[in-house]
């Protein structure tokens, strides 16, 4: 939310509701280095651990390619500085060819060291799926696999799919397409910063299992879980690591000898060989922005869901895959993976609008300039921002990842203006509004939460919180979209009533549902989640409000008790009873309320993910569990308590009143935390 009153409400529920919007630090600005770039060296001449041949080449348009350059360099140089980005590696290949392979900036500050293409390992985030997915689809080729098949058939029975009263199996193509019904859970799990915290891959999705909450194919929602599982189905019927099979299936015939899913920790005998040295050596440190400068940031370990994330890869390295890719599967006459292969990628998993990525078999469809289509992935951890794009009809290749968590905005628009100049077309910006759509804005207007969250909890309580976007639309008639502090715009395509929308700026589009009349939930392009209409008990504002209302409730319950005068001390003994009980509630709440901004107080932004859900959370919580438990018992005595006995034994009207008041709003406040989840600490 962008508007001040929004986050104001939004600044009172976290204070007084037992979760906090946490925000990533901000962004980095200019250090000396940034803009430092390393010219692509020929792979031929590199004489480092894992040289390999270079990829193919053949003759090509030279000016062409030093235009592309000179784009390049001003489209990333102008971004490390506008952005605050340490450093950056980009590969751009096409017809079967490295155009351009560079580094930017720095890996290190502290020694110094620059980015180099053909050296610098850069953290894949969930670009490293994409090997995934074409690990499972080799194994499906061999026969060990089949992708229609419930996956329960290729793993150990420790970690097999519970049907968790849903019907249908989870297959191998319902986790491709990410629509196997979990909810996505990653607070305090999903990476670490102490090695001695990792698990390995199969004790992880035993320990971690996320509820299902929809049944198989009903939508898809993006779910690292389910990658980790489809890669460990792989290893369990090859009877390799998944590390091992990946380099096997892919990395060692691409002649990929400076890519690897493992990582950088000590030796454990229950864990696959750690990164090699030689490699090691050559990781970019991560980044972020402290207001004042470049913060280089730990390691962020992802081993125990290595198949969903922890690849490292060079420009040089990633080029020789995008090459690959564009080939069919084929390297230098090496076949790495069938034709089989190539039509399941071809072909999307689920029936979408014009627009809408339906997953290639993982694979994300993009919609480019032009009216071009291609496909890829984003990737990102904490600190790296990753994209690769593949446009088979320009046969091209684009690969771009930056080591600072300021850089998403760069790797997000960059294969669009690639492109761009390679294709060489544009297009008139904005799209005019469309006038009619106001007269329509009661069908669109309101807030709605992602799917792709947790569904219970004190994470499900924060997801709700973060999770959600509000809609808009302008009297000039633009659609507005309002989510995590970033605004879009879009206007109709057709219809203003029809549901679908693009972007006035862009080419990225949007599919309202319509259902009796309004939009029951929204698409995006990407397709990694479903917005749908948040039901009215979920507004942030309410919450915030009810907290507030009982804090002021329950101190005015505490200040009567200690100063009431004696002369209204007159009461039955239900009525002590009652009083006493209240006023133990009430103290409860307001212990509740203030362990929870204790909490946002003492836990900065970047320890949710690996310190959740954090002693002083847990506390809070499970006091108000305690007193919602006493306000229900309050609740209980309440036809007692305002029977009014005689005149000289009984509480005046108005202690009657001031009860009734203060239970009917404690008891409201806790109704909406059981809802949101804030009263199950068992839960995280």
């Amino acid at each position: 939310m962008s508007s001040s009153t929004p986050r104001l409400f939004a600044a009172l529920t976290l204070m007084l509701a037992l979760a906090t919007p946490w925000r990533a630090p901000a962004a980095p600005g200019p250090t000396a280095g940034v803009g430092a770039t390393v010219a692509a060296k020929p792979a031929s001449t590199r004489t480092s651990a894992g040289a390999a041949k270079a990829p193919e080449t053949r003759p090509a348009d030279a000016a062409q390619d030093r235009g592309l350059e000179a784009f390049v360099d001003g489209l990333v140089r102008d971004s490390l500085v506008q952005d605050h980005i340490a450093g950056a590696t980009v590969a751009i290949v096409q017809d079967g060819r490295i155009v351009l392979k560079k580094g930017y900036g720095a890996a290190s500050l502290d020694p110094w060291r620059p980015v180099d293409p053909d050296r610098t390992l850069f953290r894949l985030g969930s670009v490293s799926k994409t090997f995934t997915w074409l690990t499972v689809l080799k194994e499906a080729e061999a026969g060990r696999l089949r992708l229609q098949a419930p996956v329960n058939l290729f793993l150990p029975e420790a970690i097999q799919v519970r049907d968790q009263g849903y019907p249908g199996p989870v297959t191998l193509e319902s986790l491709m397409s990410h629509s196997a019904g979990f909810e996505d859970r990653a607070l305090g799990h999903l990476f670490e910063r102490d090695p001695a915290r990792i698990r390995p891959l199969a004790v992880y999705l035993r320990q971690e299992r996320p509820r299902r909450v929809r049944p198989v194919g009903v939508l898809s929602s993006y779910s690292n879980y389910g990658a980790a599982l489809a890669g460990e189905a792989a290893a369990w019927t090859s009877g390799k690591t998944f590390e091992r099979l990946a380099e096997e299936s892919l990395f060692e015939p691409m002649g990929m000898a400076r890519t690897s899913f493992r990582e950088p920790h000590p030796a454990r005998q229950d864990l696959p060989a750690p990164l090699a040295p030689a490699l090691a050596a050559d990781i970019s440190s991560g980044f972020s922005w402290t207001g004042v400068g470049l913060r280089a940031e730990p390691f962020e370990y992802i081993g125990q869901v290595a198949p969903a994330g922890s690849a490292s890869s060079t420009a040089e390295d990633m080029a020789r895959y995008m090459i690959t890719l564009l080939g069919g599967g084929v390297r230098a006459e090496t076949r790495v993976w069938g034709e089989a292969t190539n039509q399941a990628l071809a072909q999307p998993l689920r029936r979408t609008p014009p627009g809408i990525n339906g997953w290639r078999r993982g694979f994300i469809a993009y919609a480019l300039p032009g009216g071009l289509s291609g496909y890829g992935h984003d990737g990102a951890t904490q600190t790296f921002m990753t994209n690769m794009t593949i446009v088979p009809e320009l046969r091209l290749g684009i690969f771009i990842s930056t080591n600072t968590s300021t850089g998403r905005v760069l790797t997000q628009r960059f294969a669009a203006r690639v492109v761009e100049q390679v294709g060489q077309n544009s297009t008139a910006w904005p799209r005019p509004a469309a006038p009619g759509l106001y007269a329509e804005r009661a069908l669109y207007e309101g807030r709605y939460l992602g799917t792709r969250r947790a569904y219970s909890g004190l994470e499900g309580m924060l997801d709700r919180l973060n999770g959600g976007l509000t809609v808009q639309v302008t009297r000039e008639g633009r659609l507005v979209t309002r989510e995590g502090g970033r605004s879009q715009t879009w206007v109709p395509e057709g219809s203003p009533k029809s549901g679908l929308f693009i972007s006035d700026t862009g080419y990225e589009r949007r599919v309202f549902k319509i259902e009796r009349d309004r939009a029951a939930r929204m698409l995006t392009a990407l397709n990694t989640q479903v917005y749908e209409r948040a039901p009215w008990w979920s507004r942030a504002s309410l919450l915030g409000v009810a907290a507030a209302a009982t804090a002021l409730a329950s101190g005015a319950t505490l200040w009567g008790a200690l100063f009431r005068n004696r002369r209204d001390f007159r009461q039955t003994p239900i009525q002590a009873r009652a009083g006493v009980l209240l006023a133990l509630g009430s103290t409860l709440w307001l212990v509740a309320l203030g362990l929870s901004v204790l909490w946002m107080l003492t836990t900065p932004p970047d320890r949710l993910l690996y310190d959740w859900p954090g002693l002083n959370l847990l506390a809070a919580s499970a006091t108000a569990l305690v007193a919602t438990l006493m306000t229900l018992v309050c609740a209980g005595l309440a036809p007692l308590v305002v029977r009014s006995g005689r005149r000289l034994d009984s509480w005046s009207p108005g202690r009657r009143i001031g009860y009734i008041a203060t239970v009917g709003l404690s008891l409201l406040f806790g109704l909406l935390l059981a809802l949101w989840g804030g009263l199950s600490p068992w839960a995280g």
